[in-house]
């Protein structure tokens, strides 16, 4: 579909088979639906999401609660990602969400009314957890640029400092001389490519992992 107005057939039909009478370009609303002098309906179209499109739906809920956003159907590697996001997004707003395949298929993928989430507490956990293993504040609220500095590569930072300083040596050793408890399975996993195997059991820095000390120093080194 490459027009807004390409949109506006089959979702009108959706809900004519519901028992609307359906007009469009009412106002400032792309589709205004009525039934049985029920409160209104309201699509407001675009061919994709975008902020605009949500500020015009919050807009229209001043006139009824039942607004709809009607969009395209994402496609592509992200159109999963991208319909779940905004489908949480019209929930929190108390939005429906119609979608419209490339061949019309029309699909509502919520319905407008009151959503409240539940708390995930695993999630809460996790995140409360990585905060207190994270030492001091190495990350700026926001940024990426440089990469995000977590608890987890504070520790394999600790194990490379360590090997540096003193060379090639067992798991349980580096874990007992750093306090990463982990050390070993850490090691072993090598996520970033900065320990070697030199034999079962022992592990020895690797070039990238000299270089991984000199670039993330600033992350986990605590003033004295």
């Amino acid at each position: 579909m490459k027009l807004e107005q390409d949109l506006y057939p089959p979702i009108k039909a959706l809900l004519e088979r519901q028992g609307y009478t359906v007009k469009g370009e009412v106002g400032a609303a792309d589709i205004v639906a009525l039934r049985d002098g029920q409160e209104p309906v309201i699509v407001e179209l675009k061919l994709r999401f975008s902020l605009a499109l949500f500020h015009q739906a919050i807009t229209r809920l001043k006139v009824t609660d039942q607004v709809y956003i009607g969009v395209c159907k994402p496609k592509g590697r992200t159109a999963r990602r991208a319909l779940k996001d905004n489908l949480a997004l019209c929930r929190r707003l108390g939005l429906g969400l119609i979608t419209v395949r490339s061949d019309g298929t029309v699909e509502v993928q919520c319905d407008p009314g009151p959503y409240a989430p539940r708390k995930d507490k695993i999630r809460a956990r996790r995140l409360l957890r990585e905060f207190e293993r994270l030492q001091g504040d190495p990350n700026a609220g926001g940024a990426t640029r440089h990469g995000i500095v977590t608890a987890y590569r504070q520790d394999a930072l600790k194990c490379a400092a360590h090997l540096a300083e003193y060379g090639a040596g067992k798991g349980a050793d580096v874990a007992k001389a750093t306090g990463v408890t982990a050390a070993t399975r850490l090691m072993y996993d090598n996520h970033y490519g900065w320990f070697e195997k030199v034999e079962k059991g022992i592990y020895a820095l690797s070039e990238a992992g000299q270089e991984g000390l000199k670039h993330w120093a600033y992350s986990w080194e605590q003033p004295d």
